[in-house]
């Protein structure tokens, strides 16, 4: 009976303490013409995060149709980062944003992101067009 006791205390511990993603980093683009810039810089960008931290996979979910010529939100996981590797991330972001921005056409779209803007798991629920990112 203890050992069954036992294994329900895990089962339990490990269902109820699972990271879960509660917390997203929203990264809009946007056209102004010509449709959307791309998503690589962005993606590189976490890729090698990633790598260099060692971190787990982030949790990105992109959201499409947002209006006539491809305009799409990326939604980007951040609970599973510590305080300070959070802060390392979204600077880091920041940059490779500004840059993509920097080299765009002067027609091209842009890619938006404000890093106070956080955006939870109960707004994604009563998002239309959401699906998981997958490059």
């Amino acid at each position: 009976m203890k050992k069954i006791a036992i294994l329900f205390s895990i089962f339990c511990f490990s269902f109820f303490f699972s990271q879960k993603n509660q917390n997203y980093l929203q990264v809009g683009y946007a056209s102004i013409c010509c449709g959307t810039p791309s998503e690589d810089p962005v993606i590189n960008y976490i890729s090698k995060f990633q790598k260099k931290n060692k971190t787990k996979p982030f949790e990105i979910y992109k959201q499409s149709g947002l209006g006539r010529e491809g305009e799409f939100n990326l939604y980007i996981g951040i609970d599973s980062l510590a305080k300070t590797k959070k802060k390392k991330f979204i600077s880091g972001l920041k940059a490779a944003i500004s840059s993509q921005n920097a080299v765009r056409k002067s027609n091209s779209g842009n890619v938006n992101f404000d890093e106070t803007q956080i955006v939870t798991k109960a707004d994604l629920a009563n998002s239309r067009n959401l699906t998981i990112y997958k490059k």
